[in-house]
């Protein structure tokens, strides 16, 4: 059932993609900076309780709803939760629209709405007047906007698809929060003062670590195998505590080894590459994949 609701999931979530702007969820922020607030600069063991409890708190309404679904009706309300959850967990925005409108602006030589849409997928402010190169960003977020949250609703369900989406709104917005505070963005330094975002940080990168190998194989089997694998075994200088961090920075240089060498060299053409590989990615390896081990699963 997982497996049939994550094909409509998907499906739907590329029709209706400009319908959901809910799923931004910046109606949570305000609980985020809640509990950020009352963790403050307390010990690393506070800040990791104050993150947990948050999470259960968040959850809890999802990992109820899910329990009291079970075996009702042939299981077609849970399928219908199941897709509905899935549709708000993708995201937030979906990054083949964005790389689209993010060539649209280079097109049209929008510099305003550029930065605005590299921000977004780089999580940070590019320089200003420069064209920004969003290709490495494009692969890492592809885990945290669509295959870590695919990979725990496979596992877990709805309230695995949850988690991987709390997760990663959380570590968002610790991030934020202490850029609010510090009014530095870029202090990776002092970042170590503040408990509450490392611990964020750490949770999301503990979930998103075995979807990111799994990717990382997967754009090697969907592209370049040699130049993914070259680039695996010979991995970048870890340059960031935030976004993109080491798993990121991999996930961007495989990206970058598995694209077709006939790629062009323009930042708009490299985007496009990145986000066909992505896609191609998720439709040839990953559901297929799935597939044979729901079909194994029914088997046996």
């Amino acid at each position: 059932m997982n497996f049939l609701a994550l094909l409509l999931g998907l499906a739907v979530e590329r029709l209706l993609t400009n319908l959901f702007h809910w799923r931004e969820f910046h109606w949570l922020d305000p609980l985020f900076d809640w509990g950020f607030r009352r963790a403050g600069k307390a010990s690393k063991l506070v800040a990791i309780g104050g993150c947990l409890a948050l999470l259960i708190v968040i959850l809890l309404p999802v990992a109820l709803v899910f329990v009291g679904l079970q075996d009702r009706l042939a299981h077609i309300p849970l399928f219908g939760f199941s897709v509905f959850v899935l549709l708000f967990c993708l995201g937030p925005r979906d990054l083949g629209e964005e790389v689209h409108d993010y060539r649209e602006a280079i097109t049209h030589n929008d510099m305003g709405e550029l930065h605005v849409l590299a921000a977004e997928l780089l999580e940070h402010t590019p320089e200003t007047g420069e064209v920004p190169d969003i290709e490495r960003a494009i692969y890492a977020q592809a885990n945290n906007r669509i295959f870590g949250v695919v990979f725990w609703f496979a596992v877990l369900g709805p309230v695995g698809a949850w988690l991987f989406r709390v997760l990663d709104l959380m570590r968002r917005r610790a991030v934020h929060y202490y850029i609010d505070v510090s009014g530095d963005q870029f202090a990776t330094q002092s970042l170590q003062s503040s408990p509450i975002v490392i611990v964020a940080l750490k949770l999301h990168q503990l979930f998103a670590w075995v979807p990111s190998r799994l990717l990382m194989i997967a754009y090697a089997l969907a592209g370049n195998y040699e130049g993914a694998m070259f680039a695996w075994r010979n991995p970048p200088a870890v340059s960031a505590v935030l976004f993109p961090g080491k798993d990121e920075q991999l996930l961007g240089a495989i990206g970058c080894g598995a694209a077709p060498d006939s790629a062009e060299h323009d930042v708009s053409a490299r985007a496009q590459v990145a986000i066909d590989l992505v896609i191609r990615t998720l439709w040839m390896i990953w559901c297929p994949v799935l597939a044979l081990l729901t079909i194994y699963g029914a088997i046996n």
